[in-house]
């Protein structure tokens, strides 16, 4: 296993689009051949678009792109503006002479951090199937990823900033990568260890709290209800079933497991979509083990990389204050 770019999956394109101040923005991949597409949701509060007829037993059989935004159930709008783009772009199907493209998309809430009234809008959508033209996606507070934040189960106040984050590895010729907005109502931990990213953080005494500890300490008095949710997708070029995609999707959630505590509560939407082009024969049990280590990596590049906004620290800022010379 090595790790690549992810515009070494070439089938795919990514692209963002956000609007910093008011605090939201959204994240596009795009297939423009189709991709057969699977999707797993596992928290108990989730915003989604079109995740009913990726279950193999309905009809359709490729998708065209994957949305993933910010501004809670209002940024479902954003897949609006991706399906107008492609339609232009005449990707998708033809029927009866009008290009109908299929755009599965989940939203997580990040209405807390600035302007709780904005939204990821059918004209940002637009613009980030633009910018994915270029297929040079960044990582940090961009696109979907640029409200996110973790740590809120005891308010907002001691939140920390999280983000966007993408990892990606080739095994042979089977290739993956894995893109994801960290919004999670439990802490972010290095991948299966107990050294942690993010999450609760006092910023009076400087110093973080365990969530799950809280919760099991104290009584619960949440006030970052609903206010949560982690969205990613797999990208892929083997070759799989609908069937095998949905799989790979699920066993996508192992990564979720092995870095945020707790996950897939009641106050997350968490929700993983799974996207093959087709081009590589690969066992469905090493893609969906692939999956989750991209997965589990590209969680702990989201907060790594996000930068201090909204008054909220971040870990690389908390680390590089550990590093200052004391006066």
């Amino acid at each position: 296993m090595k790790e690549i770019t992810i515009q070494e999956l070439d089938d795919f394109k990514i692209g963002h689009a956000q609007d910093l101040e008011k605090g939201t923005g959204c994240t596009v991949i795009i297939c423009e051949q189709g991709a057969t597409a699977g999707v797993d949701v596992r928290g108990g509060g989730p915003a989604t678009r079109e995740t009913d007829l990726l279950n193999p037993k309905n009809m359709v059989q490729q998708i065209h792109a994957v949305t993933l935004a910010g501004g809670s159930a209002f940024g479902l709008e954003a897949s609006c503006g991706v399906m107008e783009y492609l339609s232009e772009h005449k990707i998708g199907f033809d029927m009866k002479g009008i290009t109908i493209p299929i755009v599965s998309g989940a939203c997580l809430f990040d209405c807390s951090v600035s302007d709780p009234k904005a939204y990821p809008s059918k004209k940002m959508g637009y613009q980030a199937c633009e910018n994915a033209q270029n297929n040079l996606p960044q990582e940090g507070c961009v696109g979907a990823g640029t409200g996110a934040s973790v740590g809120k189960f005891t308010g907002f106040d001691k939140a920390m900033k999280a983000g966007l984050g993408i990892a990606a590895y080739q095994v042979g010729e089977l290739k993956l990568a894995a893109i994801v907005a960290v919004n999670a109502c439990g802490d972010v931990y290095f991948e299966n260890s107990n050294q942690p990213i993010a999450g609760i953080y006092d910023y009076q005494k400087k110093c973080r709290i365990s969530t799950t500890d809280w919760m099991l300490e104290n009584e619960p008095v949440i006030d970052s209800c609903g206010m949560n949710t982690t969205i990613g997708c797999i990208i892929t070029n083997a070759e799989l079933s609908k069937a095998q995609i949905n799989k790979v999707a699920s066993m996508a959630h192992n990564g979720y497991a092995r870095t945020i505590r707790p996950v897939h509560t009641s106050n997350d939407g968490d929700t993983i979509f799974a996207m093959a082009s087709q081009k590589t024969k690969a066992d469905p049990d090493v893609v969906g083990v692939l999956a989750s280590k991209a997965m589990a990596k590209a969680i702990e590049n989201a907060c790594i990389k996000a930068t201090p906004l909204y008054g909220l620290t971040t870990y690389s800022e908390i680390q590089a204050s550990k590093k200052a010379p004391k006066d």
